[in-house]
């Protein structure tokens, strides 16, 4: 007999066709029947020695989320409940070029300060892989070797790789450092990575042209990847930004996959049609592209990144160093306030707009959830002054909200043929940004029930069906014979992020079950003991 039937459950298969009543059955991580309206059909019912009854319930795939930052809490904290209690059963590592694979000694200390706002620093881990294949086998023996919380894909980082061959200066890679960074993209992707990601605000990826960019990409469609960058700006040129990707992944004949997509800034407000008709257009012409959001305004980074590029060269303790330079402090400043720095998207920061969510070091947490220029008030001092002495005092991990986005241009955008869902979730900090805990109920609860921008069906296919075909995953993201049974149980009438920017760490409601590979690691609204995550690698060509 078979292990559980899920019975009279409303099955939201993750197709986008209409919903219907049905009894599931599972056994050893699988699904292995579905009897469609058994009951109203008069059907001999299937059996198994379990049965739950989801009377009032969907049945959906489990949510995978395309743009997640849980490179190390998922080693960090086997209860992840942060994803797993939104019903997320796969995330998508590896994100905006940085992340611990493939290293060696120096770029790991790198990488692990540059993203400490991101990750922590780690000091309470082992990091003792090297590469993607090593870091892909820690991920299915997790912390004490039981497994992790939920499943995870892995993009390989353009600017680790630029960090390991060319080093973190501003400057065309050589022949020599170009074909290094050929074979490391080509070594992660052959040992499971299932593409590229690049963090083109961020150092040193961003010191990469579009020509090495391109000849990094035809590596990766070779091996039937896709490109995952966050380009060059969401602000001033966003427009600009898009197209370059896109002109690129035509020329590299690399699936594209457009990270946290989003118009943000004053200069954009309203523009999101034009983001669009840019896509549209790419695709009416054979172009390969998806993209991913978040259902939030306000956007989450670290406050090392709005600076200038050329402030960034060279690594953290270079920025350091120029940081307590006060000539070289004050040319920061100008291109921050005044000209508009590159890593504040080309426009001038306004220091109002940027929330401190979390720091480092605990002797700097009075500043949490305060603006730059709100600290910066209580201090007696100008917000570049309290901007400065965070970066340095902190050693670069403080992290922020910047509320800069517009409502309209959200709802456009995840209403395309395109979109996928992403909570570009950071679970560092005080205050994270409340997308780390409430992005997937958000959508269901807040987009589809209360707003109507998504019908149901339409949503849970944003956030399985879909994705899984970018990953090219041929048995997850729908409900259907034979598949993986990563599956998620939801009240589609109460359903509903309990996160907010005041309480960002709080579960949410109205998703009693989730199902990874077959097991309860939520039940009854309750985080099981189940560690049946693992790695999922790359689908050969």
């Amino acid at each position: 007999m078979e292990e559980l039937v899920i019975r009279d459950a409303d099955v939201v298969d993750g197709s986008g066709g209409y919903a219907y009543r049905a009894d599931v059955v599972v056994d050893r991580g699988r699904i292995v029947s579905i009897v469609k309206e058994a009951a109203a059909a008069g059907c001999l019912r299937p059996k198994a020695m379990r049965e739950l009854d989801a009377e009032g319930l969907v049945l959906a795939p489990g949510f995978i989320d395309m743009h997640a930052h849980s490179d190390l809490a998922l080693l960090r904290d086997p209860d992840h409940s942060a994803k797993l209690a939104q019903g997320v059963t796969l995330e998508v590592l590896g994100q905006d070029g940085l992340s611990y694979a493939p290293v060696d000694d120096r770029t790991r200390e790198e990488v692990r300060r540059a993203i400490t706002g991101w990750n922590g620093y780690g000091d309470d881990l082992d990091l003792d892989w090297r590469s993607v294949g090593e870091y892909l086998d820690r991920l299915d023996h997790g912390f004490d070797g039981r497994g992790i919380a939920v499943n995870a894909a892995y993009l390989v980082p353009q600017g680790t790789v630029r960090a390991l061959a060319v080093g973190w200066e501003d400057r065309p890679a050589t022949a020599r450092e170009l074909d290094r960074m050929r074979q490391l993209v080509a070594e992660g992707l052959e040992q499971g990575a299932v593409g590229l990601s690049s963090g083109l605000t961020y150092t040193p990826g961003m010191y990469a042209d579009d020509a090495e960019l391109t000849e990094l990409c035809r590596v990766v469609a070779g091996y039937g990847g896709y490109y995952c960058p966050h380009h060059r700006s969401y602000g001033a040129g966003a427009l600009e930004a898009y197209a370059e990707m896109v002109e690129l992944a035509r020329k590299a004949g690399c699936p594209l996959h457009l990270a946290h997509a989003t118009m943000n800034f004053r200069v954009n407000e309203g523009r999101a049609a034009d983001l669009l008709a840019l896509l549209d257009e790419a695709l009416d012409t054979g172009a390969d592209i998806t993209l991913d959001t978040y259902p939030y305004t306000p956007g989450c980074t670290t406050l090392a990144a709005l600076l200038p590029s050329w402030a960034s060269e060279g690594g953290p303790e270079r920025v350091l160093a120029r940081l307590t330079d006060p000539a070289t402090a004050e040319r920061i400043r100008r291109d921050l306030e005044e000209t508009g720095s590159d890593g504040c998207h080309g426009v001038p920061v306004e220091w109002e707009t940027v929330e401190i969510s979390g720091v480092s070091d605990p002797a700097l947490a009075d500043v949490v959830g305060r603006t730059v220029q709100e600290a910066a008030r209580s201090r007696g001092e100008a917000p570049w002054a309290t901007a400065r002495r965070l970066l340095v005092e902190d050693r670069l991990g403080t992290t922020v909200l910047q509320h800069v986005g517009h409502e309209d241009n959200v709802r456009a955008i995840m209403r395309h043929r395109a979109h996928t869902g992403g909570s570009d979730g950071i679970l560092q900090g005080a205050k994270p940004h409340p997308r780390a805990y409430g992005t997937f109920p958000r959508y269901l609860g807040h987009y589809v029930r209360e707003s109507g921008v998504l019908t149901l069906e339409e949503c849970v296919a944003h956030l399985t069906g879909r994705p899984a075909a970018r990953l090219r995953l041929p048995d997850r993201g729908l409900v259907r014979e034979g598949h993986r049974a990563d599956l998620v149980l939801f009240d589609p009438d109460t359903v509903a992020p309990g996160a907010t920017f005041a309480a960002p760490r709080t579960l949410p409601t109205g998703i009693p079950y989730v199902m990874v590979d077959g097991r309860f690691a939520v039940e009854d609204g309750r985080r099981t003991d189940v560690l049946a995550g693992r790695a999922v690698r790359r689908t050969p060509v």
